[in-house]
């Protein structure tokens, strides 16, 4: 079985933390949960729960995806395979399976975790939400004929061709950033639909109207950056 990390960006998910960790199958090597400046149990209950806990104070998404990377570099046996997962158990877990096998089984490079409305909660995405991930995914469908249909944060990669991408993106552009280079890098690439609930807490992007405008645009600036360098 090839070696599988999981990194869980997470900011005050102390309610949920435990619960997505402890849903993730056994087969995955090691949970890093990195804390995002974390002011309540969150990196307590990371590590109860079995986790390897970072901290990173700088708040962004972006920025605590790339400590988790970082903790990867200095390893000295690297993954295979990264899974990024969300902390707020909007996701399911347990799907991580289906989420690697396009990878293990048809060595596919990158793949999406794609929130169809079919197996979607009610209310699990907010209406700038579900627009934002149409528009995006439409503008990238335009400019660069890709199939992705979703900009979800349940994904997996192959761990070299994550270091090809040179990720950059420190807040909300993150998920976005890493679709459009893997398009310009030609990387193969899937998505698998999976399941979706209400997360547990409060968004801090689309649970907030300055979260969610400042999100639109990290996303629409990269697409139109993409797109002119096109």
């Amino acid at each position: 079985m090839p070696q599988i990390k999981v990194i869980i960006p997470a900011y005050n998910e102390a309610d949920s933390i435990s619960k997505v960790i402890k849903d993730i199958p056994a087969f995955v090597d090691e949970i890093i949960v990195v804390s995002n400046n974390s002011t309540d149990a969150t990196e307590a209950n990371a590590k109860h729960a079995g986790a390897t806990v970072l901290t990173e104070n700088r708040k962004g998404y972006g920025y605590a995806c790339l400590k988790g990377m970082q903790y990867l570099a200095i390893q000295e046996n690297k993954p295979d395979i990264v899974v990024f997962l969300d902390g707020d158990y909007s996701d399911y877990p347990e799907e991580l399976t289906k989420i690697v096998q396009p990878i293990l089984e048809k060595n596919i490079d990158f793949v999406i975790g794609a929130r169809v409305k079919l197996l979607r909660e009610a209310g699990a995405m907010t209406i700038p939400q579900v627009f934002g991930n149409w528009l995006a995914t439409n503008l990238m469908r335009l400019f660069f004929g890709a199939k992705f249909t979703d900009l979800g944060p349940f994904r997996a990669i192959k761990y070299t061709k994550l270091l090809a991408l040179h990720m950059e993106d420190k807040t909300y552009g993150w998920t976005v950033e890493m679709q459009l280079k893997a398009l310009k890098q030609k990387l193969t690439y899937t998505e698998v639909p999976v399941n979706y609930r209400n997360r547990i807490g409060v968004s801090k992007v689309s649970g907030t109207v300055k979260g969610a405008i400042f999100a639109g645009f990290k996303i629409l600036g990269w697409i139109f950056q993409y797109s002119i360098k096109k």
